[in-house]
C-alpha cells in the first residue's frame, strides 16, 4: 500500500526533473539517503540512487527507483575492514575518496547522457563524507546539495578540531576531560567528537575537505528539524552561507527503512514484546558500527541477570535487582575478539528466560513504537536519536564515538531526554541508572518531556510546520537550479 501510495503521489506531482543521490555505504548513512530520496520521490522527482559495490541497497525494496552501481577500488583487506567491525574509518574514507573519483565521474556522465529532455537530471545529493564529489559535479557543470546524516550541532564542533587539538583536547586527555568548551556549552572536552584513527592528519585534512566542498556546493541538508536546533541552524547558514533544509525526522514521512537494512532482522523480538507489560521493557542497542569489549559485555549480562548461579560468575549487582525485562541486540562482531555471545556464562540464556530476549538484530522502529518499550538504552547515533524521540522514548546514553558523544550530552543536559552513563560501562553504575529512568520519579519526567518533544517533532511534519516547509522550499530549490 505505501508503495502505492508513493507511487500516485508521484503521478500527480511529476516534476519530468530527476535526481541522483549518493550515499556512503554504511547503515547510518543509507538510512536516511533512502529516506531523502522516498520524500523527493512523494513530491515528484525521479530517483536514481548511485551506490558502491560495497554494502548496497536492495534494489528490489525500491522498484520505483534506478540503481548504478559503481566499484569502490579498494582491495581486498580494505574491504574486510569496512566490514563489521570497521576499523580505521578515517583511513578508509582517505582512500575511497581518490579510489571512488573516476568510477563516479564515468557513471555521471553516463547518467547524465542517458537522460531525456522530457526527464534531465536536475542535481546531484551526495553524503558530505563525499568531500570528492563536489569538484566532479563542477566538472560536468552539475549542481551539487550535500546531506549531512550527524545533527547540526554535533557537525558544528568538527570545524574548530584543528583548535581543539591545539588546546589539548582531542584526542581527548583524562587531565582535561571535564573542561568545559566555552564555544559549544553544555558540552565538556570529553563530548568532543573523537574518532580512532592511526594518522591525526587525516581527520583534519578529511573535515577541511568537507567543510569546503560544502561552502561550494548549491544547498546543505539535515535530517532535523528547527524545534531541536533552531541556533544551530543559524549557525550553520552564517557558517556555510548556502541554503539550508531541516526535512527531519526523515522516517516518520515513510517510516520504512526496515527495508535499507543490512542485517536480518530478528521478528522475534516484536513477538516477545507482544508478551510484555506496557512500557515495561528497556530495550538495549548500540547500533551497527560501534563496538563493546568482552569486559563490557559481561558488566551489562550481569545488570540483564538475576538467578544465584550465573550471578556468583558475573556479579550479583545490576538490573537483577530493579527487575526489569529487556531486549538486547547484540550484533555479530561486535563484541571485540568474540563473534557473538560465546563469552557469556554457561547457563545465561537459560537464566533469563522469560525477562530477557537476545538478539542479532532488531527492527528498531517496530520496537521503539511498541507499547512494551518503556525506554532505549543507545549509543546515541542519530538515527536512533530521532526514532527514539519521534516515539517518545527516553533513554540511557551510552555513546561510542565521533557525533554519538555531543548527542548524548544534548539527550541529557540540552533536551533532557535521557540519562547519561558518562562512560561508566560498571554494574553498579548501570543499575543505579536504569533504575532511576524505569522506576524513579527522576525517569517519570524525563519520560514528560520526551513525550511533549514527540509531540513537537509530529507537528513540525505536518502542514504549516517546519519541516514540511522545508520539505516544499527544497523542491522550489531543486526546480530553481
Amino acid at each position: 500500500m505505501e508503495n502505492l501510495n508513493l507511487r500516485e503521489s508521484h503521478m500527480k506531482l511529476k516534476k519530468g526533473r530527476r535526481v541522483l543521490l549518493f550515499p556512503l555505504p554504511f547503515q547510518g548513512h543509507i538510512n536516511p539517503m533512502l529516506q531523502l530520496a522516498n520524500i523527493l520521490y512523494s513530491r515528484g522527482f525521479s530517483i536514481t540512487v548511485i551506490h558502491t559495490d560495497f554494502n548496497s541497497p536492495n534494489s528490489t525494496n525500491y522498484p520505483d527507483f534506478t540503481f548504478h552501481s559503481i566499484r569502490i577500488g579498494l582491495s581486498e583487506e580494505q574491504a574486510n575492514q569496512l566490514a563489521w567491525p570497521i576499523g580505521d574509518v578515517i583511513a578508509l574514507l582517505t582512500s575511497t575518496n581518490i579510489t571512488c573519483a573516476a568510477p563516479f565521474h564515468g557513471a555521471l556522465v553516463k547518467l547524465i547522457s542517458e537522460s531525456s529532455e522530457e526527464e534531465p537530471v536536475a542535481c546531484l545529493i551526495t553524503d558530505a563524507d563525499w568531500h570528492f564529489t563536489q569538484a566532479v559535479a563542477d566538472s560536468l557543470h552539475l549542481p551539487r546539495i550535500v546531506l549531512r546524516t550527524t545533527n547540526v550541532c554535533s557537525f558544528l564542533v568538527y570545524e574548530p578540531l584543528p583548535l581543539f587539538h591545539q588546546k589539548g583536547y582531542f584526542p581527548i586527555k583524562d587531565s582535561k576531560a571535564e573542561e568545559e568548551i566555552p564555544e559549544f556549552p553544555p558540552l565538556k572536552a570529553k563530548d568532543l567528537p573523537q574518532v580512532k584513527t592511526q594518522n591525526q592528519e587525516d581527520l583534519f585534512y578529511l573535515v577541511d575537505s568537507m567543510m569546503s566542498s560544502i561552502k561550494a556546493s548549491s544547498g546543505l541538508i539535515w535530517n532535523t528539524c528547527r524545534d531541536l536546533e533552531h541556533s544551530d541552524l543559524i549557525k550553520s547558514s552564517e557558517l556555510f552561507k548556502v541554503p539550508n533544509f531541516s526535512l527531519g525526522p526523515f522516517y516518520k514521512h515513510f517510516p520504512c527503512t526496515s527495508k535499507s537494512s543490512l542485517l536480518a532482522q530478528d521478528p522475534t523480538s516484536i513477538s516477545w514484546l507482544n508478551n510484555q507489560a506496557p512500557r515495561s521493557v528497556l530495550y538495549v542497542s548500540f547500533g551497527s558500527v560501534a563496538t563493546i569489549t568482552e569486559a563490557e559485555l559481561l558488566e551489562i549480562a550481569c545488570v540483564m541477570n538475576q538467578l544465584v548461579p550465573i550471578t556468583r560468575v558475573v556479579g550479583r549487582r545490576g538490573l537483577a535487582n530493579s527487575q526489569q525485562p529487556f531486549l538486547w541486540v547484540v550484533r555479530p562482531n561486535s563484541v571485540e575478539n568474540s563473534e557473538w555471545i560465546e563469552v557469556l556464562p554457561d547457563g545465561f540464556h537459560q537464566a533469563v528466560a522469560g525477562k530477557g530476549h537476545i538478539v542479532r538484530w532488531a527492527p528498531q522502529e517496530e520496537v521503539l513504537a511498541h507499547p512494551s518499550t518503556g525506554g532505549f538504552w543507545t549509543h546515541c547515533g542519530l538515527n536512533s536519536t530521532l526514532e527514539s524521540m519521534s516515539q517518545g522514548v527516553h533513554m540511557i546514553c551510552a555513546p561510542s564515538f565521533g557525533d554519538q558523544l555531543v548527542n548524548a550530552r544534548y539527550i541529557s543536559d540540552v533536551w533532557r531526554i535521557g540519562i547519561h552513563l558518562e562512560w561508566k560501562m560498571e554494574r553498579g553504575e548501570i543499575e543505579k541508572v536504569v533504575k532511576a529512568l524505569m522506576v524513579e520519579e527522576e525517569g517519570r519526567k524525563i519520560r514528560e518531556r520526551a513525550g511533549a518533544l514527540k509531540e513537537k517533532m509530529e507537528l513540525c511534519l505536518k502542514p504549516g510546520g517546519s519541516s514540511y516547509e522545508d520539505g516544499q522550499s527544497l523542491v522550489d530549490h531543486i526546480l530553481s537550479l
